[in-house]
Order: C-alpha cells, then structure tokens, then sequence
C-alpha cells in the first residue's frame, strides 16, 4: 500500500526540517488495488458442518463413556455421532456401489456399524469421525481453489475509457475490440492488452510479469490489462481480444491446472479399491463357509464379525494419517502451513525446484544499494544521498520512497525542496537553494557521459536500477536501487540442491541482467528471465511431463499459473497476493525462506514413518486374521490387538510433533 501518512524519523536519529512533515497528499497514482477478499466460509460448506457436528458429539459421549456412565447417557450420543458423521460417506457410498465401484467411505461405515453390533460402539465412532473430518478437509480444499480464481478475477477491470469520434465513452471491458483505442488515466487499471500510441507514464505491472518496479512507458510499448497506470495518461490501442489477455489467460490456466491435476491420493487410499473389496469377500466367506459345513449362525456370525473388526483398516488409516498430521502440526508452529496431508506426502517427493526471484529470493521491496558522488560535486555519500531525497520526498514512486528512507535510516537533515514537478516515465524536478535538482533515468533526464556514464554502467552491470542526480543540469551522482536478496536465500539454494540433487531453476519476468546477477549470488546456474505467467507455467508443466516432481515456490499472482500447475507449490506469505496464497499448496507465513528445505526434509520423515506404520498394521492385521481363521480369536483379545495396533501406530506417528523433529527433520526427531 501507498504510504501517504508522514513517515517518523528513525529511532534515535534527529527530527528532519518541517519538508517532511508535509508530503503532500499523493496523486492517484501508484496504489495497487487490493481485490476484496471472497473466501467461502468453513461452516458454510455442510461436509464441514456434519464432520463438527460428530466431533462434538464424539467428544461430548467419550468422557461418559469412558467414565462408565450408563448407557441411556453416551448411548445415544454415540448414535447421533453415527448419524450425523456416517449418512453423507455412506450415501456417496451408495451412489459408488450403483456404479459398481466399492467406496472406502462405505466400507468403513459397515465396518463402524459392525462394531456397534457387537458392542465396539466406541471404535466405531472414532471411524466415523475420521473419514467425516477427512470428508470436511476436502470440501474446503475444493472451495478454495474455486475462491482463488474469484480473487483472480477481481484484478480485471471491468470497465474501460474508449475514445470515439468527438468524444469518449465509458464501456465494459468485455465490450472492447481489437482496434479500438482506450484512454487510462492516472492511478487507473489499464483495460485490456495493447500498445501505447500517446502519452508516458510509469505502470506498475508487478501482477503480470513480478518486477518489484514500476516500469516506464511511453509510445509504442506494450501493457497489460489488470497493471496500474501511475502518473501520466495514456492512449492504448487494444491488441488483443479481453478473453484473450494475460491477465484472462492466468485464470484459465489455473482452472486447467486445478481440474487436470493428477487426483492426489495418500499411499494407502491407492490400494483402497482393492482393499475393500478383498475385506468385504472374505467377511462374507468368514461367515457363508461355517454355515455350509453346519455351523451354527451365532458363532459364524461372530466370528465373521471378530475378521471384520481385526481386518478393518484402522490402524492402517491411522498408520498414515499422524505422521502426516504431526509434520503438518509442527510446520505450522514454525510458520509454514500446509493445507492438508496430501501436501506434506507431495513434498517429500519433490526432485526438482523452481524459484521465483522477487519477492521470493529477494525481499521484494526496493531499496538503495549503491551511491556514486561524481568527482568534482563537491557532495559525498550523505550529501548526495539528501539532495536526491529532498527532490523525491514529495514523490509516491517506489524508487522515490526507496531514497528517502534510506536517508531516514542515516538520519539526514534534508534541504527544503520547492517548486516540485514530476514528468511520467522520467523524474522529477525541484528547486533547492535555488538551483535546479532533477533526479531520474539516465536514459530520459539527461544523456550521462564520462563518470557519470562509468558510475550508471557499473551499477546496472551488477544489475541494479541507476538514477541520476542533477544540479543546473549537470550531473552529481547515481543512486543505486535493487530489491535486497534475502539472508538466508544462497543456504536454502544449497539446501534444496542436496536434498533434490539437483540445482534450482530461476523463473522471473526480471530482466535478464537483473536475474543473472542474484542468480550468480546465490549458486543457481539456470536463469529463465523476462517470462511472462504462461511462460512460467509451460516450463513446469514440461518439466512434469518429462517425470519430475517439481516445487515452484512464489509469491505473486504471476506465479499462480506456475503453483497449480507444479507437482507442489509453496508461496511466500508476508507479500504474497491473495491469488498465490490459495493456489499454492503451502505457505511460508514468517517468510523465512530457510523454512522451506527444512520442512521437505519433514516431509520425507513423515513418509518413512508411514512405511513404518503400515509394516506394523500391516503384521498385526495378518497375525490377528490369521488367528481368526486357524483358530478361534475372542473378540475381546482380537479388540485388543486391534486397538494396540493403532495405539502404536498413532504413538510412532506422534514423534514428529517434537521440536527435534524440526531441528533434525533428518532423524525423525530422535535424541
């Protein structure tokens, strides 16, 4: 947001002349417009509704229950627990069976219900709760992918200035057509895709392409719709059709990329057709084959329900489900939050990385990086430095806000600055002492040659963007100004290449100067710069049809094509716009980028526990079926090693909430 309030001076610096105490209130220009928020409420979904309404009664009749109340108390509680959690899975259970297809939700509903029957009511509530919660978390992921294109589509404008012979009209963007010219105006989003044929102006295209900064237009250069025009007007001719714009284009490519993702599913949900089916067979063969040797109807019925309970996938559901959920736990307490189990599985797979560069491996806000007084000035670094701030104090562009507070974080006493004039896509002009300061681009204030031409090449050579200073026309220094690369960005590139085995890839609409120069900071080697959205998104969807798994971490709405079209996506949430925040499969909420190859390597410990668990489950199941059918297994005895099975499990699954496991995410948390 625009920083239009007087700034205070930094702690313990001295107070600034009255000049700073009087910004002048910013044209309208230069705020990007925040799309309001449209996210579907929880309790609004009722999958989400049921699965409460279950857990409540759940928690509500365990303490009774387990406290030995009478029956007439928790009984009917865990009845409701059943109907409530139980009749959605179960009649999607249902639909599936007149489909000829066996649905784990409807199996597990029997099961539920055969423990009741002989008296397990409470294991079969705990069943129910768990795939009604599970349900719930699905229901929400769906809705907020669909919330995510709606917040997408809030950056288009929905109206546009078109000219017309003796005069202009204001129509709906949708209207407009290939040929027709549209006029932008100061602090306006730019309606449609086209060229510039009049006027210059700065436009802050941060949504389409990721530059931190505004970039200058003028005359025959191209815009985007859904950018932010800044100072000056602009007359566009439209090249592209609306429903053919990038900004049209990043909306479909999300859709695509959430409806054509390959369904998700944890390891055990793969064999969960096969599974059921073989339960459902055997129980009924544990039952038919006593009846047809004589046996009598209560014992094989019990006995076909002692093989259904100690072959029910309890313990292995749960073989999978607390690992995950603990790592998802644990992430989350140190500021990165995945949003559901499936995730945490997905990014312990990952093989491939693709980074974006601003807002990303960079801090995303512009600062001062580098001051060149000329010789013969008669300025040093401080003198420069306050001379170019008085001239853009009254200014709202980013680079402007960038110089001044680097004088606020040296405590510079500033000259009064009068007579401010500003020219879009160039620089500003003030007055000070009574000689002229302009600061601006090199290429559009004045033709820098010798040391000033010497200062700029070297400052744009390491990839920084030069602004010149002027006094009487005459050249007396360049300012550096660059997004800073974040401190812990060169580690987390060696991190992730160890734990990948290979070397992230760079994907920015940088240029490519800019891009290799922090590329080369921080140890990657593959730069893609100047890439629009598309682009970014077709490199990882040929990287995923080549067979990698790749994570693409961003933070901005052109990134989002890229996030839902990768194997994984994480977004960086201190500045990450809304769009990239819901499309991406993870958040990074603290923005600590360090955090990332740490919870991957989380990841890859929850998923040799699951491994673990399911030996485990595994090994109990067969030994206590096993027994059933060599020999008799009491119910309660095969209750037992059912419930200890899922004891175990749960408990081995619970390690990774210990703080080790985030320390030492190698070790499994293991002292």
């Amino acid at each position: 947001m625009v920083d239009v309030l007087p700034r205070p001076p930094a702690k313990g610096c001295f107070a600034m002349p009255s000049v700073l105490d009087q910004r002048p209130a910013p044209v309208a220009a230069g705020p990007r417009p925040a799309p309001p928020r449209r996210r579907t409420r929880v309790l609004a979904l009722p999958e989400a509704r049921w699965a409460l309404a279950a857990l409540v009664l759940f928690l509500i009749a365990l303490p009774l229950n387990l406290l030995c109340a009478p029956a007439w108390l928790w009984g009917p509680l865990f009845a409701a627990t059943y109907v409530t959690g139980g009749w959605e899975p179960g009649w999607e259970g249902l639909k599936a069976l007149k489909d000829k297809t066996l649905d784990v939700d409807l199996l597990m509903v029997v099961a539920a219900l055969g423990a009741a029957a002989i008296g397990q009511v409470l294991d079969g509530a705990l069943l129910i709760v768990i795939f009604a919660t599970s349900g719930a978390l699905e229901a929400v992921a769906t809705a907020r992918t669909a919330d995510s294109v709606r917040g997408l589509l809030d950056l288009a404008p929905t109206t546009a200035t078109r000219l017309v012979p003796g005069g202009e009209e204001t129509v709906a963007a949708e209207e407009l057509k290939v040929g027709d010219v549209i006029l932008v105006r100061p602090g306006e989003r730019v309606g449609a895709d086209g060229q510039v044929l009049d006027g210059a102006s700065d436009v802050d295209q941060a949504t389409i392409t990721g530059e931190p900064l505004p970039v200058a237009k003028k005359a025959g250069d191209e815009v985007f719709a859904g950018t932010v025009n800044g100072t000056g007007a602009l007359r566009v001719r439209v090249d592209r059709d609306p429903a053919d714009s990038v900004i049209a284009r990043i909306v479909k490519m999300v859709e695509e990329a959430s409806e054509t993702k390959a369904p998700t599913q944890l390891f055990i949900e793969k064999i969960e057709q096969r599974y059921s089916i073989g339960m459902v067979i055997a129980t009924l063969a544990v039952f038919a084959i006593p009846l047809a040797f004589g046996s009598a109807l209560q014992p094989a019925l019990l006995r076909a329900m002692t093989f259904m309970i100690v072959a029910s996938p309890c313990a292995v559901v749960l073989s999978t489900m607390p690992p995950l959920l603990s790592a998802i736990a644990n992430a989350g307490r140190h500021g990165v939050l995945a949003k559901s189990a499936v995730v945490m599985e997905r990014l312990g797979q990952v093989d491939a990385v693709a980074l974006d560069k601003t807002g990303t491996l960079t801090e995303g806000t512009p600062r001062v990086t580098g001051i060149r007084p000329l010789p013969g000035s008669g300025l040093d670094e401080d003198g420069l430095l306050a001379l170019a701030a008085a001239a853009e104090h009254p200014s709202e562009h980013p680079i402007a806000r960038a110089v001044v507070d680097a004088a606020r974080e040296r405590c510079l006493s500033l000259p009064e600055a009068l007579d401010f004039s500003s020219s879009p896509g160039q620089g500003v002009s003030v007055t000070v002492a009574g000689r002229t300061v302009q600061v601006g681009s090199p290429a559009r204030v004045s033709a820098a040659t010798g040391p000033a031409s010497a200062a700029v090449a070297e400052l744009e050579e390491t990839g920084q963007t030069a602004v010149l200073v002027l006094r009487d026309d005459s050249p007396v220094g360049v300012i550096g100004i660059a997004d800073r690369l974040r401190q812990d960005a060169a580690a987390t590139v060696t991190a992730l290449t160890g734990l990948t085995g290979r070397r992230p890839v760079l994907l920015t609409g940088d240029n490519e100067r800019a891009a290799r120069h922090l590329a080369a900071q921080v140890g990657i080697t593959d730069v893609r710069a100047g890439l629009l959205p598309q682009d970014k998104a077709a490199a990882v969807q040929k990287w995923e049809a080549e067979g990698r798994k790749v994570l693409v971490v961003g933070d901005g709405v052109n990134d989002a094509p890229a996030l839902a079209a990768a194997h994984t996506g994480i977004a960086m949430g201190k500045a990450g716009s809304d769009l990239a925040l819901e499309t991406a499969d993870a958040v990074v909420v603290r923005d600590e980028l360090a955090a990332i190859p740490t919870v991957v390597a989380l990841s890859r410990t929850a998923r040799r526990l699951v491994v673990q668990n399911l030996v485990i489950a595994g090994v109990f199941i067969t030994a206590l079926v096993v027994w059933d059918l060599v020999a008799t297994l009491p119910l309660p005895l095969g209750v037992a090693g059912h419930e200890g099975s899922t004891v175990i499990v749960g408990l081995n699954g619970l390690r990774l909430l210990r703080e080790a496991a985030w320390t030492n995410p190698a070790r499994g948390g293991a002292e």
